[in-house]
């Protein structure tokens, strides 16, 4: 099931991630930009050994809180986790919704956590996730506001 999730994260987060860089390529390449633009190869890798650099420097401190934190998880229940969410980001990725593999993950725990008892389901790291993924949002939209401006003061 791990190829399955890398399988589901390079078919959906790689291509959040290179989409934007995607456009800005093409626009300094041929100068205009059109209602769709091809994605070179090399960008998808570019995407790819990121992700697996962003894993290997930081990810164990998501894999703890996923994998101890909200529930026990054993073999079977990481199965189920692992399958639930590589299908889930898989299925929004053909209809073309950008969704979160992490996400998606979170409530994979969730849900062989509440297969097992309410009782066996840490809520209050669960609470603390939605309330990062709540504010996440607009962090991303001041911190992007931020960078724009200082970028467009300078160009």
């Amino acid at each position: 099931t791990a190829c399955y999730v890398a399988l589901a994260q390079g078919a959906n987060d790689v291509a959040n991630a290179i989409g934007p860089l995607a456009v800005i390529y093409f626009l300094v390449k041929t100068g205009s930009v059109g209602a769709t633009v091809p994605v070179p190869v090399f960008l998808l890798l570019f995407g790819g050994i990121g992700i697996a650099c962003g894993i290997g420097m930081a990810g164990h401190r998501v894999m703890e809180t996923m994998g101890e934190k909200i529930t026990t998880l054993s073999n079977t229940r990481g199965f189920c986790v692992e399958f639930a969410a590589a299908t889930t980001v898989l299925v929004a990725s053909k209809m073309g919704l950008p969704v979160s593999t992490t996400h998606a993950a979170v409530g994979g725990v969730l849900g062989v956590g509440l297969a097992r008892g309410i009782e066996a389901v840490n809520f209050g790291i669960i609470y603390k996730i939605m309330l990062y993924w709540v504010l996440t949002v607009p962090a991303a939209a001041v911190t992007s506001m931020v960078i724009f401006k200082i970028l467009q003061f300078f160009l």
